[in-house]
């Protein structure tokens, strides 16, 4: 179930915090943790039910797995063991589901075989909850977590708010606030703040992400047509999508829990303001960074070891993080290049070098733009023909404003240069309006921690929420709806 539908914002929602209060109020709260649990895997398997048996079956086992890492009786070795097995086994189904028919099409393309694709369906949110699960695995095997009843963990995994696309979460950051009394009571200041973070996500989503998305995908299905602006419009539209889609994903999922009196951890925090590769990642998607860092990086070694060591473990996590997002060499290559951005940063502070903000921003903003090139194309050549393309390498089409013999005697072309573009003429505003909103307006949780319910902020919220609504029409899943 998409969180910009119909279904979900006048059904789903609302019949979901009316019952859930209404049973804590009546003194029933297991009936209301039940509660969110089924309500969580029927908004889960709303489209595919046949998936509701994959996130069971995978609660099931990593709950057992649990149970056996917390027994105190446990020697050593065996609780090794146990760790290793559900490492492996989750990895495995991720590695099945996910990156199946990726391997036998590159064993076909090296050994001139032809084995058949497997034609593995991927599972929605599978990358998620397996994450999620695997660090409440190692959290047992550290003595970090504990968890003995089935039906809290069950509500762990599942609470649907942050179940399809994150944020990523802590079982100890989660389960402490289901367990107080404050958040079984319906509170109208925490309702009132999470439907104000939901409108502010919905309208990312639907108004803003959504009308770039023609853009987006008219210039990277067609590449090789671009010509110079035409390539940066479009490389600049995916960058400004991603980021309203995505952060407007997760201010719905927070705005939600909120609603039912949970905070889920922050996972954006203006991502392109960044001054460094490094402070970008400690602003996107800050809680898969948290991941990475604190379940693949620092048990590599993290910085413990010298130089040489930290770069390759920076190497690998960011290699390992291209990865985990899709199975295809451009993920592959889009890993690699922000982990040698992370690896040439680390010898730029060790050397003590230092960048004048002026000048560290544009490098940051630029090498993200690019590299979310390979994110977003289909293959490595769509990827390479629009890279072409945004250096000027093809055709150089200028405004006619611009014109003049000395540009014309070195092949520039003077017309349109978004002629053909879907609705061209809101183009530069859309991007240009992004581009401030990013840079110089506050950010979703700026506005969330000042938030006061006043008669004119309820006439923001009302506008924002129409303009929405009307947009939702004909919802658009998310960009991360199938990682």
């Amino acid at each position: 179930m998409l969180f910009n539908s119909y279904i979900y914002i006048f059904f789903f929602l609302p019949t979901v915090l009316v019952v859930y209060f209404l049973l804590n109020r009546m003194k029933l709260v297991v009936g209301a943790k039940i509660w969110l649990v089924v309500s969580s895997v029927f908004f889960y398997s709303y489209w595919t039910p046949e998936y509701s048996f994959l996130i069971i079956l995978s609660v099931l086992v990593n709950y057992g797995l649990g149970a056996v890492l917390q027994r105190s009786s446990l020697d050593k070795e065996l609780r090794r063991r146990t760790l290793i097995l559900g490492v492996g086994v989750n990895l495995a189904a991720l590695g099945w589901f996910k990156y199946a028919d990726f391997f036998v099409e590159n064993v076909n393309a090296l050994a001139g075989t032809v084995i058949p694709l497997p034609n593995v369906v991927l599972p929605l949110a599978i990358s998620f909850f397996t994450f999620q699960q695997l660090a409440y695995l190692v959290d047992c095997h550290r003595g970090k977590a504990r968890e003995p009843r089935f039906l809290d963990y069950s509500l762990f995994v599942c609470f649907f708010p942050q179940l399809i696309a994150g944020p990523i979460v802590h079982h100890s950051e989660m389960m402490g606030q289901f367990k107080q009394l404050k958040t079984k009571i319906f509170n109208w200041v925490n309702v009132s703040s999470g439907l104000n973070l939901f409108l502010l996500g919905l309208f990312k989503k639907v108004v803003i992400a959504d009308r770039l998305s023609p853009w987006v995908a008219q210039g990277f299905d067609n590449p090789a047509s671009l010509n110079l602006l035409a390539s940066w419009a479009s490389s600049l539209a995916y960058t400004f999508q991603i980021y309203f889609d995505f952060s407007g994903y997760t201010d719905m999922a927070m705005g939600t829990a909120l609603m039912l009196n949970i905070k889920l951890p922050q996972n954006f925090n203006s991502p392109y303001k960044a001054l460094s590769i490094q402070d970008f990642w400690s602003r996107w998607h800050m809680t898969l960074s948290r991941f990475l860092r604190d379940y693949l990086y620092i048990p590599l070694g993290g910085n413990r070891y010298g130089l040489s060591s930290t770069c390759r473990n920076l190497f690998i996590t960011f290699l390992l993080g291209g990865i985990w997002h899709g199975a295809g060499w451009t993920f592959v290559i889009w890993g690699v290049l922000h982990g040698l951005a992370m690896v040439v940063h680390r010898f730029w502070t060790n050397a003590g070098l230092r960048m004048s903000k002026y000048l560290a921003w544009p490098v940051v903003f630029l090498f993200v733009n690019f590299a979310w090139v390979f994110f977003r194309a289909k293959t490595f050549a769509d990827a390479m023909r629009m890279l072409k393309s945004m250096v000027g390498l093809n055709d150089i089409v200028l405004p006619k404003f611009m014109q003049s013999a000395f540009l014309a005697d070195y092949g520039v072309a003077f017309s349109s240069p978004l002629y053909g573009f879907h609705q061209r003429d809101l183009v530069v505003p859309l991007l240009a309006a992004c581009f401030l909103s990013c840079l110089w307006c506050s950010n979703s949780n700026e506005i969330t921690e000042r938030f006061t319910p006043t008669r004119l902020r309820l006439v923001g919220a009302v506008a924002v929420a129409v303009m929405s609504i009307i947009y939702v029409g004909s919802p658009s899943e998310f960009i991360y709806f199938q990682f």
